[in-house]
């Protein structure tokens, strides 16, 4: 009893670092978007700078999986909870690289004249970001029922990344002094779809834990 007891407090451990890990990334995501918006070059190089705490806690996380596996042998629901943490920490680290990335490209157009306003690519945002945080939460509440609804929001936001990318493109044929931004803008559309396949995976991930069930490459239609 004492020892399911030490098991059961170490799985809560696991799944309050695995949310500590989410608020990171969140934070980092939520920041670079805005450090985008608005050319905020001290805000990025915040984003840019906090990686590596990320990274750190991905390591550390980890470490306590596979101490779990070594030594508790867990089974069934237990196994499944701590491979889909595994995998989420994983994908987390991967959104903070791309909010690393997305911080960047703000750098940079910071240096720049602004383009006019891009409704479509403030829509990326609200989607990826969006994403995200329902599959934190999907986590957070082991709510199946959440967690596919993220992975059907995956197709709207492949859909705006493509229609960015042509909209770009025309504007840069159109007006050969922006390319050099229109560029840096195509590859920010690029990194938000990038986040929006991490929060897919996350999602795919719940439902592995609460259903027992693999739907890794299924959710895009």
């Amino acid at each position: 009893m004492e020892q399911r007891a030490h098991f059961i407090k170490k799985m809560d451990d696991l799944k309050v670092q695995v949310l500590r890990m989410s608020s990171m990334a969140e934070a980092a995501m939520h920041n670079s978007m805005k450090a985008l918006a608005e050319c905020n070059a001290e805000l990025a190089e915040d984003v840019i700078m906090n990686d590596i705490k990320i990274n750190e806690l991905e390591c550390e996380l980890d470490e306590h999986n596979l101490s779990l596996l070594a030594l508790d042998q867990p089974m069934a629901r237990d196994l499944r909870f701590i491979v889909g943490s595994m995998r989420i920490s994983s994908n987390l680290e991967r959104v903070g690289d791309q909010a690393v990335n997305l911080a960047h490209r703000a750098v940079f157009l910071s240096t720049r004249s602004p383009l006019p306003f891009n409704q479509q690519l403030d829509q990326m945002c609200a989607i990826a970001g969006d994403m995200v945080n329902k599959a934190v939460k999907a986590f957070a509440d082991e709510d199946a029922d959440l967690a596919a609804e993220v992975c059907g929001m995956d197709n709207e936001a492949d859909g705006l990344s493509v229609r960015i990318l042509k909209g770009l493109i025309e504007n840069m044929v159109s007006e050969t002094r922006i390319v050099e931004r229109g560029v840096h803008l195509i590859m920010a559309a690029n990194h938000l779809e990038r986040i929006a396949d991490q929060a897919t995976n996350i999602a795919e991930s719940v439902i592995f834990i609460t259903k027992g069930v693999n739907i890794k490459h299924q959710c895009k239609g």
